[in-house]
Parts: structure tokens; sequence; C-alpha cells
């Protein structure tokens, strides 16, 4: 079984309990998550994408929110969607679960608006961080193993 998968597998459940047990924290579970884990996971690591993803992500939740705060109906939903929809495009950022991270105001009532930007902002992170750390562990194991009396002595 693939490492990054039982890694962003533990690391959502973790996630996902955090934000059923402790209702400060509510925030950092969102179904986008997932999205972001499966499309990180799936190709190489690469810090600059990651980083991307992370800010593009960030800055929508906040256009969401600010534009669910100043109007909640269907008039701030869709100048939502066109905004980061042309923010995706302008930047390229090729991660289409960021417009769906810019939507959670729309459909998750929160006690205080700004904490969707700081969970998505928070749960990215330690999603990008895990990813990173895992594969400097997988870059470090490969190198321990091309180094491997054992691994030369069976070529």
């Amino acid at each position: 079984m693939n490492v990054k998968l039982v890694l962003i597998s533990i690391y959502i459940a973790l996630i996902y309990w955090l934000s059923t047990h402790l209702s400060p924290l509510h925030a950092l579970f969102f179904p986008t998550l997932g999205a972001f884990s499966f499309l990180l996971a799936s190709r190489e690591f690469d810090r600059k994408i990651a980083g991307n993803m992370l800010i593009g992500s960030t800055i929508a939740a906040v256009i969401g929110t600010l534009l669910h705060v100043l109007e909640p109906g269907a008039v701030g939903l869709l100048a939502d969607c066109l905004l980061v929809g042309w923010l995706i495009h302008r930047f390229r950022w090729n991660a289409p679960p960021i417009l769906a991270v810019s939507i959670i105001p729309f459909f998750v009532d929160q006690g205080n608006a700004w904490i969707t930007p700081i969970c998505v902002l928070l749960s990215l992170s330690g999603l990008i961080f895990l990813l990173a750390a895992a594969n400097l562990i997988g870059e470090a194991w490969k190198s321990f193993a091309l180094k491997s009396p054992v691994a030369s002595e069976a070529d």
C-alpha cells in the first residue's frame, strides 16, 4: 500500500477526530481536505505547487468569507465563484478544490466568520508539512538503500 495514502488517511482521520471532539476546532475538517490530500499525494511533492495551493486556498477562503459577510445570498456566491475562478485561471493554481474552499462560508454556519480561512490555512499547512516530511523520509530511504552493502550484493 502507498505510504502517502496511509499517512493522509491517518491525517484526515485525526483532523476529523479533533474537529468533532474540540468544538473550537470544528472547522478544521472540511470535505475538500480529502480532495487536496489526494491531489497532493498523487503527484511528486513540489514545494512550489503545494505553496501555491496553500496560498490560493487561503485567499479563496478569505474572499468567500468576505463576500458571504457582505452578501450571504446567491449574488455573493456568484461573485465568489467568478472572482475565485478568475484567480485560479490568472495565477494558474492547478487545484480545482480551491473553488470549493471558497464556498465553505456559504453552507457552513460559523459563529465567527473568519474561522474558516484560519482553519483552511492550518489544515492545509499540516497536510503539506506531513507530505513534505514523507517526501524527505522517502528520499533518505532511497539514498540509504542505494548505499547499503546488502543492496549492492544483491545486484
